[in-house]
């Protein structure tokens, strides 16, 4: 994987961050699933990602087996262990197929792990050379929320397929991807009182900045509400929100995931298009499930928003959302969870300048939300 394979969206600039890393970008996520194969074949065809590599029996690899894949800027990696017991049957058997590691693609990976244990962050592992004949990458790791950790991934050295221990995989079929770009956002999701905690994390630890801020005002509804603070590295290239449960008078969606994952995680993926309207459409008819607003949303969006370059008719007829900010507005849409259980899930976004989150849909977005968890009896 080479520099320019590996960079990421436009950089916006955050003065208030240290960024004392630095990260250059999102290396890859690695899901946790009871199937890799089977997860794999379901993200080529229904998200468009292209098999990229692979790691398992056949490469010598005895304990799991992993799928590489990938779409313009976004590598997902699927790892499920193949014997008995062990730490992936642990996270298996508690959270049910979801992400375990954010890796960020650093210069240093030896020097990122040194400057946030010295600040705090607790090991998951020291950093590690792993070779082959295309050459060497380090790898540290730490962990933060959750049993979810961050791998710092230096990769400067390395021109190999994916990591050392990785062979190139490309079964045959057809794979044709959706206009996914990058990954815009991750968003995670903690229990009670530990926002901030967290936002104190990645602002002693990591050298982030705090973007925006909702409290339970912005965020609820008649029956529920949460709060979130958005931290951001320097370059904006990594933002995480982070989520906690508010007072209401039902069981938010932040409670609801944290029932069914047994802790805190990751609740979803926000992936960027250049085209939302082509890239829903795609996926709709490929059997991906979105949650839907009213149809009255669209009889005052655009009175609150202004004009958008787009129709309103085919944002309307797919249940796209819009919202405006001082720089311009944004066009997203949220999928229902795509896992067994109702954790975790993909928000597909295009970005017309804007650099905020959809304030101005979270009522309607939390409204339909609630909606599905009342379907679930969860509510």
């Amino acid at each position: 994987m080479n520099m320019e394979q590996q960079n990421q969206q436009p950089e916006i600039v955050v003065p208030e961050a240290e960024d004392f890393l630095p990260l250059l970008g999102t290396d890859h996520i690695e899901l946790i699933v009871g199937n890799a194969k089977q997860s794999a074949y379901y993200y080529m065809q229904a998200w468009g990602f292209k098999p990229h590599a692979f790691k398992g029996l056949e490469t010598g690899n005895k304990e799991s087996v992993s799928y590489v894949l990938r779409q313009d800027k976004i590598t997902l990696v699927l790892t499920t262990p193949l014997v008995a017991d062990g730490p992936l049957n642990d996270h298996l058997n508690r959270h049910g197929d979801g992400v375990k590691a954010v890796a960020l693609w650093v210069d240093d990976a030896e020097k990122s792990w040194k400057e946030t244990t010295s600040r705090g962050a607790v090991s998951v592992f020291a950093p590690e050379t792993r070779e082959d004949s295309h050459g060497k990458v380090v790898l540290s790791g730490i962990e933060t929320y959750g049993d979810t950790i961050h791998v710092f991934v230096e990769r400067k050295d390395y021109k190999g397929v994916f990591l050392p221990g990785y062979q190139p995989w490309a079964p045959k079929g057809n794979v044709e991807p959706v206009g996914l770009k990058y990954i815009d956002h991750m968003v995670g999701n903690v229990g009670w009182g530990e926002m901030n905690t967290w936002c104190q994390f990645y602002a002693k630890v990591m050298g982030f900045a705090q973007l925006v801020s909702f409290d339970d005002k912005d965020i609820s509804t008649e029956y529920t509400a949460l709060m979130s603070k958005v931290m951001s590295n320097g370059n904006g290239r990594i933002k995480f929100p982070i989520n906690e449960p508010a007072e209401g008078r039902k069981k938010s969606q932040i409670e609801e995931y944290i029932d069914f994952y047994q802790g805190a995680g990751v609740q979803h993926i926000a992936v960027a298009t250049d085209n939302i309207i082509e890239t829903v459409t795609e996926l709709q008819r490929r059997g991906i499930e979105f949650l839907q607003v009213p149809s009255t949303y669209y009889e005052t969006v655009l009175d609150r928003v202004g004009e958008i370059d787009e129709d309103l008719a085919p944002l309307s007829d797919l249940g796209i959302l819009i919202d405006r900010d001082d720089e311009g507005y944004l066009l997203q849409i949220f999928t229902k969870p795509v896992v067994d259980r109702p954790t975790m899930f993909f928000e597909i976004i295009q970005r017309k300048g804007a650099q905020s989150f959809g304030k101005g849909n979270f009522k309607a977005l939390f409204e339909a939300i609630e909606r599905e968890q009342s379907l679930r009896g969860t509510l």
